[in-house]
């Protein structure tokens, strides 16, 4: 209960840091200040692992009689390192930093070089509330030795969020360590839009979901497919959302679409759209729209029609404000496309029907079903994922779980 609250308290100082905090992410990583920072998630996230954190890591007794005491309990790893990405630093970190805190571990954090501030607030707000400075500490450490301090065992668990390349890099430094990992890695997460779905909140999450943050979200919608009986109503209604955006510099106030976090994240982007473009897809959203479109960081969002599965940007980690929209006639149809990538973190269904969006669910190969919503982290829930998304599980009470290592007691009391 006391490490609860501490980080409890230190979560409200970096609230009280807002000033600070938010033209801070601006300048690193181009998201505009209209939007305020990671502040509602951040909170949500830490307010629920604590609100669980006792059940969570409370004893399983199996038995408490006159003759034994049997139990599971739940013990801290020891050190945990966490490699936090640049993209939602804040959010991202957070997820494990709380509940590993909360364990009993010490939690040792090395954020992505774009968001090196990051990790220096998050450890002065902590710290500053009460969390001793030997148990919570930021480190600044390049590739090369992040590698071999995870190869010479110094960690009892790695947590990595970042891309494919990155946790391979992670799994073979650890080989042979029997350190545990917990890797959340790419995704090309889906969307799907049923006859029957509200059409409006279809096109306005959706399309959040692939733009918003510039698009650079874990769990952004990357690919849409929709019921030929809606298509061109939503691809219509889509392509009116998006120009709407203002493409500009973050820290003014009426931005509401910043820069990509550097301009070679921008690069990517526009290859996969050039690359499929000339392969016969077109792409719906005037550039006329966005003159701040500087050919680097500041890139315009777009809409692409006339794509297919034979396309980088139907089947390759985009990360960028545009997505691909196909028409599809069935549910096995939507089906068979959704599953067919290399990753899978979340899916989102738009219908009106529990049981047809829970029989799809069942099918879809990902780590979290959605049913008219998208891109949204539940912390009730665990934030897993399958094939090259990665391995392992946070939040929730299963990231509790991840976060330290099951102790069995078998008590005999009496012995005659």
């Amino acid at each position: 209960e006391d490490r609860v609250q501490l980080v409890l308290k230190g979560v409200a100082r970096l609230n009280e840091m807002a000033d600070v905090v938010v033209p801070e992410l601006a300048w690193q990583m181009g998201r505009p200040i209209k939007y305020g920072g990671e502040y509602r998630g951040f909170n949500e996230r830490s307010n629920y692992v604590a609100s669980i954190a006792a059940d969570a890591l409370a004893p399983l007794v199996v038995e408490d009689s006159a003759s034994f005491a049997r139990r599971i309990e739940r013990e801290p790893h020891g050190v945990v390192f966490v490699i936090a990405p640049w993209n939602y630093p804040y959010m991202t970190a957070i997820n494990t930093v709380a509940p590993a805190l909360m364990a009993g571990n010490t939690v040792i954090l090395k954020h992505a070089s774009q968001t090196l501030l990051v990790g220096e607030r998050l450890v002065q707000a902590l710290v500053e509330a009460g969390v001793p400075a030997d148990v919570f500490q930021n480190i600044f450490l390049d590739h090369e030795t992040t590698s071999a301090l995870i190869a010479a065992g110094s960690f009892n668990f790695v947590n990595f969020t970042g891309s494919v390349e990155g946790g391979r890099s992670i799994e073979r430094a650890a080989a042979g360590t029997f350190t545990s990992l917990g890797l959340e890695l790419g995704g090309k997460d889906p969307g799907y839009v049923m006859e029957d779905a509200d059409l409006d909140a279809a096109v306005d999450t959706l399309m959040d979901g692939a733009t918003f943050n510039s698009g650079q979200c874990c769990c952004g919608i990357e690919r849409i497919y929709v019921h030929e009986s809606l298509y061109d109503a939503f691809v219509e209604k889509s392509v009116a959302w998006v120009s709407n955006y203002k493409l500009g510099n973050p820290l003014d106030p009426e931005t509401s679409l910043g820069p990509m976090a550097h301009k070679r994240f921008a690069k990517v982007v526009r290859d996969q759209i050039a690359d499929a473009v000339a392969k016969g897809a077109k792409a719906l959203v005037d550039p006329k729209l966005f003159p701040a479109d500087d050919g680097g960081a500041y890139l315009a969002p777009q809409i692409l029609v006339n794509v297919d599965h034979s396309m980088a940007f139907m089947r390759e980690e985009t990360f960028g404000p545009a997505v691909g929209i196909m028409k599809v006639k069935s549910d096995a149809e939507a089906l068979g496309l959704m599953n067919d990538s290399p990753y899978g973190l979340t899916a989102s269904l738009w219908t009106k029907d529990v049981e047809r969006a829970s029989r799809i669910g069942h099918e879809i190969e990902t780590g979290t079903v959605f049913m008219n919503r998208a891109d949204y982290l539940d912390p009730a829930l665990c934030w897993t994922g399958v094939k090259e998304t990665g391995r392992g599980g946070s939040l929730s009470v299963i990231g509790f779980h991840n976060l330290t290592r099951p102790k069995s007691y078998h008590l005999k009391k009496v012995t005659a």
